[in-house]
Order: C-alpha cells, then structure tokens, then sequence
C-alpha cells in the first residue's frame, strides 16, 4: 500500500503488492478519508457540528465507492475471464461502501447525552472490520483492472509479432508496402500502451528497462523498412539478407522484454541486466566498515577483507584496458593498495577491540574507519575520472563521423575492398564505445543509469556490424537508391546513440556531484484564461510515431543545450539573480519541450506544447530586461560585446511568440509549427548557453573591481590574477570538458539532407 491509516490499531494493508503510480493514486484519498474516520473514533462523544463532518465522510465513501463499483462492473462484463474475481470484489467493496455509510449515519447515534453531546460508533470492530474490507476489496479491484491493461499490452505485442512473420516472408514490394502500413499502426497502438505503462511504473529499475526496449523499437522501425526493401531489390545478396534480419531478431528481443517487464517473468537473460558495478561495491563495503561502529561483532574480520579483494577485482576492467594511459592504471593500483593498507589497519584495530570485549569502537578503530571510507572515496573518484575522460575523448573524435562517412563514399562507389578497411576502423571504434560503456556502468550511481549503460553498450555491439553489411550491400550494388538510404539510416542510429551516450554522461556525472538524476520538470504550465487568445481554431493532438521519429534530433539538441544552461548557471555565485532564475526557467521550460518530443511529460498534445512555446517567449523577453539591467552597471567595450547576443535572443523570442500564437489547419502545418517551435527554443537557448559564461565573468569583474575602489593596488593585482574576458568571451565557445550541441550538429548535419527529401 501507499500508505496506511494511522491512529488504529489495525492492519489495512490488503496484501496485494502495488507495482503502478495510477493504483496507488488512486488508493491514496480513500486511505486519507479512512484514516479521518478510524481516527475520530478515538473520542466516542463528538459535538454535533463533528458528528455532521463525519457523517459528511463517510457518505462521500459510500458514494465514491459505488460509482467505483459501477466501473468495475463494467469491466467484468467486457473482459469475461476476469467475471466472477471482479464481480466478487466489486460486491464485497459495495458492501463495505454501505457498512461505512451506515455506521457514520447521524440516526444511528446515540441521542443528546446531559453535556449536550452525541455518542457515535459504539460498534468499534464493526468499522475496523468495514474499513478493512473496503481497502482489500477496492485494491483488489484495481490490481484486476491493472491485469487488464497487461493484456492489452500482450494482445498488442502478439499482433505486431504475427505481422512481422509476416513482413520477413514477403516477396513483392505490392505486398510488403500494405503489410508494412498494418505494422505502422500496431506499432503505434503498442508504443503508446507500453508509453502509458513506462511512465505508470514505480519501480526505476522496470521503467528504465522498458524505456531501453522501447527505443530499440523506435530506431528498428525505421531500419527494418529500409532493410526489408534493400532485400526485396537485391534477394541474392547475402549482406543485405544479413542486415535484415538482425533488425527483426532485435525487434523480436525488444517486444519480448517488455512483456517480461509488464508480466514480472524471469529469463534467462535477467542475470546479465545489472553486472556487478563497482560504485555497488565501494556502497557495500563502506556500509560494512560503517556498520562496526554500531556492532563490533557483525562481522568477521576475513569476512571485510574478502569483500574488498572482490571489489578490487573489478577494477581490472579499468587496469587491464588497453585504452587506460599508463598514469591512470598506476594511479588505480595505487589507490587500489592504499584501500588495502587502510582495511588491514582497520582489521587490526578492530581484532583488537574484540580482544578487549569493548563495546564500542575505540579511537584508533574509529580513525581507521574514517581513513578507510577516505580512500575509498578517492579510489572511487578516479574511477569515475578515468571513465568520464575516457568516453568524452571518444564523443569528440567520433563526433566527426569519417568512417562512416568513408563508408558511405566507398560503397556508393563500389569499392569493396576500401568498405572492408575501414570497416575495421569502425569496428575498433565499435569496440572502444563498448569498453567506454561499460566503464560507465561501473560508476553510473544508480540502477537505472547502470541499465542505461548495458543498453548503450548493446547497441553499440549490435549497430556496428549492422552498418557494415549496409555498406557491403550497398559496395555491391552502388547505383541502388535504396541500398543507399538503408546505409544511411544505419549510420542515423549510431549517431543517434553518440547523442544518447552524451546524455548519459551528462546524468552520470550529475550523479556524482550529488546533483539530482532527472530534471525538474517546469509545473507552471498556462491558467485558464490567459495565453489562450488562440485556444478555439487549433485542435489539440499528439504526436504520432513517425512525427516523433522525425523530430527526434531536435528534441535531442533541445535536451543537451538545456542541460548546458544548467551546467553555466550552476558556476554562478548569486543563485539568486534575476539572469540565473529565469535562465534556469527557460532550461526545465525546454526540457519539458523534450518530453513532448518523446511522448513524455507533461504536455500532451500540440496545444499544450505551443501554449508553453508562448510562456518560454514571456520569460526570455524578462531575460532580456534583466540583461539590459545588467549591462548598465558596465563600462561601453563590455557592454557592447553584450549587445549583439541580446538583440538575437530578443527576436528570437519575438520569433517564437509569433509562431506559437500563428493558427494553423491540417496535420502537416500542425507538425510544421511544432517543428518550428522547437527549433526558434533551440536556438534560444543556445544563445543563453554563450551569454551565461560570459555574464558571469563580467560580473564578478564588477564585484571585484567595486570592493577594490579603496585599494587601487589590490585591484590592479586582482585584474593580473584572473582570466581576461576576452579569453572566454567568444561567445560561441563551449565547455572543453563536454559534448558540445555545436560538435553534436556537426557530426549529425548530414541527417539534414536525408530529412529535406
């Protein structure tokens, strides 16, 4: 259960274990109102305005309970197998419902008493026994209607299973475009079922997995169509045959997983979801040092020891990499053996504690606690070092693409041989995004972030030799215009994943710095009544797949620039500026923009995401004032570096805040406007992205200047000391610690051209 009425002393869990937010929502304000019931039971004499509001109470049970009932009646007669369970709890809830009613019925109260009070509820049991039933009987009926959704999601998986046999034995392209069509549409009718549950699930481990699952079947949707046609123009060629089909053995894999998920089967594969990481190591073994302060006999010395060797045992991935500098394996082996060091010190001082019979850790003991947790940490800061540097360095240098684009000039020109060399360039760097994966995993920080990691890592395995038997169709037939484009949306969905992996190094690292794993998401979406100037022309829809699929890239840069701005506005001192606030608003008001690209969040429809369009508008045009505020505490040569970048984000925001009030018709205008919207933020942003450092470094010049005005020595002193601003204030620079969106549109700007055909 959510929760559990206080004040009684009885047990209303129902026994059923709760596994979505919707169920526990849903029990919660009935729970809540339970709770207020039991509790004024404790006082047997109310006054009549109390003995009115529990009365007030329990009617507002009674009636809540029946139109419940009502619904799960309905249930039961529309899914037969579920009949006789659901109508058995569907009565036993009514009769619970009515219990309740009659028991807080002001008529059944004793009349006046000498104080003027009413005595009510002389059957205690009666309404423990009432409430009880009540919450067991309506869980009841929730966890069976949840039983239905599971079906639906079966059923929809099982129909997308049947058409792609279907769409793997076709042999004419007549017959693959209707199939192909009927797949389009249960895969929407699927991706929006297993949506819904995605962001239904409590536990953070299942909602990561599904989320994995579910972009494998997004990116593969779009790969299997061009496979399947690249084998339907060239049946004999074996490579594309190849290709083809480890885009439906993924498929297949993928819609598999999420039935585990949503049915909680186990698989043989369950083992390999979350390796042994050392970020759970170091956790577990420092909780066993800790642990000794509070038992000195929890344990047994060889026991502690036996649990680091196994931790240092998986640092060997670091060590034993050929892609770990020389320092960085010594600096490992050298923390790895002070760690050792610390423990046996600990263990000494400890052997010797239990000697004495002492009932608590003595001095010593307690300073080798403290020194072994200490290296424990900086053995886990290196780690996270060394992976971190490892994986950005390869963001960088694959951002530029050359073999892929090697690839695709060598193929389009029939080159076999030059396909074949720089196949085994890509598979090296295939290797290396692996490796860097799953170095990763081990100092993600959480389970989900770890499950993220496998699925990059699988990816990866998978896409590199997907993208070479492309090529080596593509060699074999290069004046193929299918051949063609299915190379190119292989290479689509490796870029695809460096984006994914950029992210995920960002959240990893977000992870480390204590800061919080998700983004906040921006709650102030537009009141009734204002910003609805337009709200009677447009019609609110959703995204489809494909209009998902397309807008894909963008929502992705909107996410990186978004989570630039935080990392700018985290470096400032006064978190409490005007500039740093709404830099941050205009960030979680962008992130929100791409959920909605991904079908998440809190905007649901196109209309909400326009009405947030015209609000992200309002906050930048506020941006812009306090700028100008800002700027006139500078001297002209700061100022003026300021203003060009001012005047952009200012028509820029006019640009979004026209578009979004613009009214449009049809499907396409719609999707036009929604992909204008995203791009007018983007580039908002990233205006905001360059403006932030270099505001920040002109202020504390100010602030340092002004405290200085007494001491005209310390401030010229203080002027030799820092960075000048010119050295930073190229407003287009980017942090050379991360994956920058300008390396990110470079290494994707051929996916432009693809999109415009």
């Amino acid at each position: 259960m959510a929760s559990s009425p206080s004040g009684s002393n009885s047990n209303f869990d129902s026994g059923l274990e709760i596994k979505t937010r919707s169920v526990e929502q849903t029990l919660i304000p009935l729970v809540s109102q339970i709770t207020t019931l039991i509790n004024h039971k404790d006082k047997p004499k109310k006054s009549e305005r109390t003995l009115a509001a529990i009365h007030r109470v329990g009617q507002a049970v009674s009636v809540a309970v029946g139109r419940f009932v009502a619904v799960g009646e309905a249930i039961a007669v529309e899914n037969q197998e579920l009949k006789d369970e659901m109508g058995q709890a569907c009565f036993e809830a009514r009769r619970a419902g009515d219990a309740i009613a009659q028991l807080t019925d002001v008529g059944s109260a004793v009349p006046f008493q000498s104080d003027g009070r009413v005595t009510v509820f002389s059957d205690r049991t009666g309404m423990v026994k009432a409430a009880r039933l009540l919450l067991s009987s309506v869980t009841k009926v929730l966890v069976l209607a949840d039983r239905i959704v599971i079906k639906q999601i079966i059923t929809s998986r099982n129909k997308v299973l049947v058409t792609l046999d279907h769409l793997e034995r076709v042999s004419t392209f007549q017959e693959f475009v209707q199939i192909f069509s009927q797949f389009g549409n249960e895969m929407v009718e699927f991706a929006h079922l297993t949506g819904d549950r995605q962001n239904d699930l409590k536990d953070e481990k299942k909602k990561a997995r599904m989320a994995a699952a579910r972009a494998v079947l997004e990116k593969c949707t779009m790969m299997l169509l061009t496979a399947s046609k690249t084998c339907l123009r060239h049946p004999d060629c074996e490579s594309a045959r190849i290709n083809k089909d480890g885009v439906f053995h993924r498929m297949r894999c993928a819609l598999e997983q999420v039935i585990e998920i949503v049915t909680e089967a186990r698989s043989f594969g369950d083992s390999k979801i979350l390796p042994a990481s050392i970020y759970n190591g170091i956790k577990d073994f420092k909780s066993s040092v800790e642990s000794l302060r509070e038992n000195l006999y929890s344990m047994l010395p060889q026991n502690l020891s036996s649990q680091l060797e196994a931790l240092v045992e998986r640092t060997e991935d670091f060590t034993d990499s050929a892609y770990t500098s020389h320092e960085q394996r010594q600096a490992i082996l050298a923390l790895c053996q002070l760690v050792r060091q610390d423990t046996q010190q600990l263990v000494h001082a400890w052997v010797e504690a239990q000697s004495a019979h002492a009932k608590e850790a003595p001095e010593d003991m307690e300073l080798s606690i403290l020194k072994t947790c200490q290296s424990t940490n900086d053995l886990r800061r290196e780690l996270h070092k060394v992976a971190v540097c490892r994986t950005s360095d390869l963001l960088k240098v694959h951002g530029e693409q050359l073999p892929l684009r090697a690839l695709k000039a060598s193929g389009a020109e029939g080159k076999l041989e030059a396909v074949t060399e720089y196949s085994r360039t890509l598979t090296e760097q295939k290797e290396q995004l692996v490796e860097a994966c799953r170095l990763l995993c081990h100092v993600s920080g959480t389970e989900p972030l770890e499950i993220t990691c496998i699925h990059a890592e699988e990816t990866f395995h998978v896409i590199g030799p997907q993208i070479i038997s492309a090529a080596q169709t593509l060699a074999l037939h290069p004046s193929s215009k299918i051949a063609k484009e299915n190379l190119e949306v292989f290479c689509e969905a490796w870029e695809s994943q460096l984006c994914d992996m950029a992210l995920l190094l960002r959240e990893i690292n977000d992870v480390f710095e204590g800061k919080r794993g998700d983004k906040r998401p921006y709650l102030s979406l537009p009141r009734p009544g204002k910003h609805t100037a337009n709200l009677k022309t447009p019609k609110a829809v959703k995204l489809d797949a494909e209009e998902q699929t397309s807008i894909a890239k963008l929502g992705l840069e909107l996410r990186l620039l978004s989570s630039d701005v935080d990392a700018e506005v985290e470096k400032w001192e006064e978190q409490e500026q005007d500039v740093v606030r709404q830099s941050q608003s205009l960030a979680s008001m962008a992130y929100s923009m791409y959920l909605f690209t991904r079908g998440e969040g809190l905007l649901k429809t196109t209309l909400d995401l326009f009405h947030q369009a015209e609000v992200l508008s309002e906050e930048g045009h506020q941006l812009c004032s306090s700028l100008h505020t800002f700027t006139a505490q500078l001297g002209d040569e700061d100022r003026s570096a300021l203003t060009t970048e001012m005047e952009k984000l200012g028509a820029f925001c006019q640009q979004l805040q026209m578009g979004a009030k613009t009214p449009v018709q049809g499907k396409s205008a719609t999707f036009q406007k929604v992909e204008s919207s995203i791009q007018t933020t983007k580039n908002i942003l990233a205006v905001v992205v360059s403006l932030l450092p270099f505001c920040n470094k002109l202020n504390r010049k100010y602030k340092s200047e002004r405290s200085s005005l007494s001491s005209p020595q310390e401030c010229r002193e203080g002027q030799d000391t820092s960075t000048p601003v010119k050295d930073e204030g190229t407003l287009n620079n980017k942090n050379s610690n991360g994956f920058g969106v300008k390396a990110l549109e470079q290494h994707m700007a051929g996916l432009n051209l693809l999109e415009s055909k």
